[in-house]
């Protein structure tokens, strides 16, 4: 985990070194010039060695300075302030979601293989997988806040002010970015339910009595949650960078747009500490869904 996220962080700091623009043209503005450009770099130090300031900007990092933004002056823990936890509310809430909603969808489909109900949600499960988030949630906006009114776009509302208020106005794009992850889930879990009851222990379990569901319930759902847990644990990862846009839709004040509005202004090191954090939940979840394996399956511990 440390090396690979010792990688990023590096990639990170050397890629906003060779793309196109300068901090400074940002900041002077109209009164750019070359001369005041070369003052205002050295005495941001942008004019030493690359490695230099990353060791700098590293070591600072992981003793708690974030560096200083360039856009607002001020410490980068101070500009993320407050962002972090709405889009760490707002993931978590997709995730829940897509948890609560595809595990038990999953079993009943796979439990009712050749259905109707099956039949249906497998179509259904195309077309919802199928639509991007942002699209979900422009539809919600447009449905649910401007035709059905259950919610003011753009009105977000501070956990300061109401928490409850913060946590319904998350809902929908919660859902926006849910839904497609849900069907991804439930496809995943029911192909794999189905693949399991193929295997020699189910003839064994059937041969002794046990219905279908109880076969499901007490043999084959263990092994059949292997590659769902890994895949929950990248759909975590994957709501947390993937909420950048619907941020954007619902206007709510997260790390997503204020990642994008610091690409803009070229204010590297909150993109940097952003692109860091990101990384850091990819590969700890990852790592997460490895211990879970292995407390779920002894086999592969003990292997």
């Amino acid at each position: 985990m440390v090396v690979t996220l010792l990688l990023i962080s590096l990639l990170a700091f050397l890629a906003f070194q060779i793309v196109p623009g300068d901090p400074t043209s940002k900041l002077l503005g109209n009164d750019y010039t070359p001369e005041r450009a070369q003052a205002l770099r050295h005495e941001m130090g942008l004019d030493r060695n690359v490695f230099v300031r990353y060791w700098d900007w590293l070591t600072g990092f992981v003793t708690g300075d974030m560096g200083v933004s360039y856009n607002y002056g001020m410490g980068v823990d101070k500009v993320m302030e407050g962002k972090g936890a709405v889009t760490a509310a707002l993931s978590l809430m997709a995730w829940l979601t897509v948890i609560a909603v595809s595990v038990p969808l999953g079993i009943t489909l796979a439990r009712f293989q050749g259905g109707r109900l099956d039949r249906v949600c497998v179509a259904m499960n195309q077309v919802f997988m199928a639509i991007p988030p942002f699209f979900l949630g422009i539809l919600f906006t447009y449905v649910f806040g401007l035709v059905l009114k259950l919610f003011v776009p753009g009105g977000f509302i501070s956990p300061k002010e109401s928490f409850w208020g913060f946590l319904g106005y998350l809902i929908f794009p919660a859902l926006a970015i849910a839904i497609p992850k849900a069907a991804m889930v439930t496809k995943l879990l029911r192909s794999s339910i189905i693949g399991q009851m193929g295997q020699d222990y189910v003839r064994t379990a059937y041969s002794r009595g046990n219905s279908r569901w109880s076969v499901i319930r007490g043999h084959v759902l263990r092994n059949a949650v292997l590659p769902v847990v890994t895949f929950l644990a990248m759909t975590l990862a994957d709501i947390v960078a993937g909420s950048i846009i619907v941020e954007q839709v619902f206007a709510l004040p997260g790390l997503g747009r204020l990642l994008l509005a610091s690409i803009g202004n070229r204010d590297y090191p909150v993109v940097q500490c952003i692109v860091v954090i990101i990384a850091f939940i990819v590969v700890f979840m990852n790592y997460l869904a490895d211990v879970v394996t292995q407390y779920i399956d002894p086999r592969i511990r003990l292997g």
